[in-house]
This record gives structure tokens, C-alpha cells and sequence, in this order.
């Protein structure tokens, strides 16, 4: 393992992670992804196979990251997983779509925050995802909204002695919708001059695994697209 600097993407494959994993990759970094699926930018993959039991997804994850890392730290670890789903309480699949996001937000969340714990070096950096939208009330999108409000806490949680090295932060992205191939598809009329573009997202991750600009620990940072222009602004 011959480079410094190491990272790891939780939902490695997806759009947001497979641009995370390519940035990382052009900066030199070592990286592992983690996801269903292989990605085969990345150094190392982890496939996750347990998908129904927490702790089995847990317990898998954090022993092939740990067989692989060995004694080595990473210098961040990205929780990028996640999707969305709709409906409120009258909805035929309420809790069927409250639980996929449940597991797709916060088991995925809090796996890389115990993966934080053990393997993430003094000063290191723990990004998770939010959403703007779950700082209210998501009637239409009850169980996205549930988790994402979840990962919220947790971040503020991990940021108050939650467990993390010495110096370390976390930080939650809070986008509002990110420019990917799959919102494209199924949004074709939508004024994407209002997503948030994935280099814009990965260029932030640099800056802050270098300290720049990099937020305090605990912060809920949104991404705010109007007319084609990002700004990140601190949720209250």
C-alpha cells in the first residue's frame, strides 16, 4: 500500500460516489469502495452482501475494511449512499419505502461512522448526506425524510464526543437534488439549472480533506444551486 493518503466511499458505485471515487483517485488518494457493487476505479472494493440485518452489515463491512486496511488510517471516510422514495402515511408502501430508506440512509451512516471510529486517523474527515429538504416537514416523502433527519442528528451527535479520533470532523452535505445520469431520466423537464452538479460536491470533498474552507464539526452544510451556481450555506 504504497500511497499516503487514503480514503474510503460508502455506495462507491453509485453517481455521486463512482464521481467521489474518481476525484480521490486523480489526487492520488487510496480507495476503498463500498457498495453492492464493484467499481472498478477504485483500489479495493467491498461488496456488501448482508442486506437485511444491520449488525450482519456492520460486522461484514467492518471486517473486510479492517482486513484490508490492516494497521494503516484513512484520511476520509464518505458516506455517499442513499436514494429516495415517496408517499405519506395513507400510501400502500409506507413503511415498505420508510424502511428501504432506513437502510439505505441510516444503516449506511452509521456503519461508516463505527468504520470512522476504529480506522480514521487524528485530524481525519467523516462526511455523511443529508437533505435540505428534511430540515422541515416531507409529507409526500414520509420515510426519506425520517432519515435523513436521522443523519442529521447523527452528525451532530458524532461531532459532540460521539466516538471519533482526536481532532477529527464530521460534516453532513445537505443537498437539495444533485445532477445525476437517473434524475436526468425520470426528471426530464426540470429546470436543471437549479441541481447541484457531482463535481462541484467532489471538489468540495478535496478542499476539505486538505482544511480548506472545511466547515466545523458537526455542521449541516446545503448546497444551493439557483441559475447554474452553487453556494454552500450552514443550516440553523
Amino acid at each position: 500500500m504504497a500511497a499516503t493518503k487514503r480514503a474510503l466511499v460508502y455506495g462507491g458505485k453509485g453517481a455521486l460516489g463512482s464521481a467521489c471515487v474518481s476525484a480521490l483517485r486523480e489526487k492520488n488518494y487510496w480507495v476503498i469502495s463500498v457498495d453492492l457493487l464493484e467499481n472498478d476505479a477504485a483500489d479495493k472494493n467491498v461488496l456488501v452482501t448482508e442486506v437485511t440485518d444491520w449488525e450482519r452489515q456492520e460486522l461484514e463491512v467492518k471486517t473486510k475494511v479492517g482486513e484490508l486496511l490492516a494497521d494503516q488510517k484513512l484520511d476520509g471516510v464518505f458516506c455517499v449512499a442513499g436514494g429516495w422514495a415517496g408517499g405519506n402515511a395513507s400510501s400502500k408502501d409506507f413503511i415498505k419505502n420508510a424502511d428501504m430508506m432506513w437502510k439505505q440512509s441510516v444503516w449506511s451512516s452509521t456503519i461508516s461512522a463505527s468504520i470512522a471510529s476504529l480506522h480514521l486517523k487524528e485530524s481525519g474527515l467523516l462526511v455523511l448526506t443529508g437533505a435540505v429538504p428534511a430540515l422541515k416537514g416531507t409529507g409526500g416523502m414520509i420515510g426519506y425524510g425520517m432519515a435523513k433527519a436521522a443523519v442529521h442528528q447523527l452528525t451532530k451527535s458524532l461531532a459532540a464526543d460521539g466516538g471519533l479520533p482526536d481532532k477529527s470532523q464530521v460534516v453532513a452535505i445537505l443537498p437539495i437534488t444533485l445532477d445525476t445520469p437517473m434524475n436526468r431520466k425520470y426528471m426530464p423537464d426540470a429546470d436543471v439549472t437549479s441541481w447541484t452538479p457531482l463535481e462541484f460536491v467532489t471538489d468540495l470533498f478535496i478542499d476539505w480533506l486538505n482544511g480548506v474552507n472545511c466547515p466545523g464539526s458537526g455542521s449541516l452544510v446545503k448546497l444551493c444551486t439557483i441559475g447554474g451556481k452553487t453556494e454552500t450555506k450552514l443550516a440553523e
